[in-house]
């Protein structure tokens, strides 16, 4: 049994505590706006609460979602990951990605993660447990904090760490709007990115409640049998249901999916490979985000050569598919898409 958290309440479930326990209204302010304002992960750093508000606090919720264990950064600093601890034995990394113009967090949504994908170290680790909300949004706070130091701010997050969000869907946007608030940490939900494996159930319940989060959808091959060797969950929602599902969702949120490729040499990297690509996300609104598979420990499967990521980039391009190559970043840390795990005694 987990103890609750302080940062598992939204506004107004910090409004109503607060009037149970015949509290003036504004400390439900005061606390709010200490978390998500200051980035204050420990309530005793918000300076204008009492002493018995705090105390109160303390009685009833873990003021403390996450606690780091260790750091490593980049060659180039520019790449931090963080290993966290949480209750019931519970470990999770997550990244901070700094770029000229924005700071992107990479955070988890499961200790660990059920997908079990044939190229990702997080699937190898097998499945620890959900993350609530508060430990989701935590991740954030705690970069946020980091980044006041150097005078700047997270500006995007991606639901892309340990784990598969939709299987945690109720958490994962709970811990999005949170963050959305205007009288608290204030990101636009255009600035957060969930993403999937391709939980069809979950895709279209997404695109009924017409959420503005970005969605993309972890894709790996135009061919069902190789998806299904790359990606378990295939076997369950395989391949051409995912794309109609893709459709669903496009024509009722009239919003871009990404599809994330990571290309494997050999697999699923060749110039056939990438016209059957093009021929299956024909007439969709989307945007195909390619990236040189990140290697893990033990793994046979391989990145190919730049030439042929970009040649693949082309080829789609040329057939109508607006595609990118993605900026690989922090690999040396095993920071990168696919390689976040962790041991007990530290990270990977």
């Amino acid at each position: 049994m987990l103890n609750n958290l302080v940062t598992d309440l939204n506004f107004e479930e910090i409004s109503a505590w607060v009037a149970s326990i015949n509290e003036p209204a504004y400390r439900a302010k005061q606390l709010w706006q200490g978390i998500y304002k200051q980035a204050a992960l420990d309530i005793d750093k918000i300076t204008n609460l009492p002493k018995d508000f705090k105390s109160k606090i303390k009685d009833s919720y873990l003021p403390v979602s996450l606690l780091p264990q260790t750091s490593i950064s980049s060659n180039d600093s520019l790449t931090t990951k963080v290993l966290f601890s949480a209750q019931s034995n519970a470990y999770i990394e997550a990244v901070l990605m700094r770029y000229e113009e924005r700071n992107t967090v990479c955070i988890s949504t499961q200790s660990g993660c059920a997908m079990n994908c044939a190229f990702c170290a997080t699937g190898k680790m097998g499945f620890t447990r959900n993350l609530s909300s508060g430990e989701i949004l935590s991740q954030v706070l705690y970069f946020e904090s980091l980044l006041h130091k150097e005078n700047a701010s997270v500006t995007n997050v991606v639901l892309m760490g340990m784990g598969e969000p939709f299987n945690n869907y109720d958490a994962s946007l709970k811990a999005i709007y949170t963050l959305n608030n205007p009288e608290g940490f204030n990101l636009g939900v255009r600035r957060f990115t969930i993403s999937t494996v391709g939980i069809i159930p979950r895709i279209k319940q997404f695109a009924d409640e017409k959420h503005q989060v970005n969605l993309a959808i972890s894709l790996h091959s135009a061919d069902n049998d190789i998806r299904s060797q790359l990606v378990p969950i295939n076997r369950f929602y395989p391949l051409p249901n995912l794309i109609e599902s893709c459709k669903y969702y496009t024509s009722h949120t009239h919003r871009r999916v990404t599809f994330e490729y990571a290309l494997i040499s050999g697999i699923n990297d060749g110039d056939k490979m990438a016209r059957d690509l093009a021929a299956l996300l024909k007439g969709i609104l989307c945007h195909v985000n390619l990236i040189a598979l990140n290697p893990i420990k033990g793994s046979p499967y391989q990145p190919p050569s730049k030439e042929q990521v970009h040649l693949f980039n082309k080829i789609l391009n040329e057939k109508g598919i607006p595609s990118t190559v993605r900026l690989r970043r922090g690999i040396e840390i095993q920071a990168g898409c696919g390689q976040l795990a962790y041991e007990k005694s530290g990270m990977l």
